[in-house]
């Protein structure tokens, strides 16, 4: 897989999987699933900078799972998989 870096405050993911069976028992086919709000970090950018030229921390970690903005980032193909880059500021929280 190539690396590839984020800039700035902006964060790698990879949604997980989304539910392929309603709570009803249907089998939904990939058009009618909701995007997953579940993902996985996969790379980290370089941080921001405060007003006082200090580095600003990531709250995120690479193989954390974290909940996402539903409509946040921007969707990318990276050799064949499916990323999104986002702010971290698209990051809701993290799942324990």
């Amino acid at each position: 897989m190539s690396t590839i870096t984020p800039l700035g405050q902006r964060v790698l993911v990879k949604r997980l999987q989304a539910e392929e069976i309603s709570a009803g028992g249907i089998v939904l086919p990939d058009t009618a699933q909701e995007k997953p709000q579940e993902a996985e970090v996969v790379s980290l950018g370089l941080g921001g900078k405060d007003e006082d030229g200090n580095t600003i921390e990531f709250s995120v970690k690479v193989g954390d799972k974290v909940l996402i903005s539903k409509y946040g980032g921007t969707e990318v193909k990276i050799d064949g998989e499916d990323l999104l880059i986002l702010s971290e500021s698209d990051i809701l929280g993290i799942v324990a």
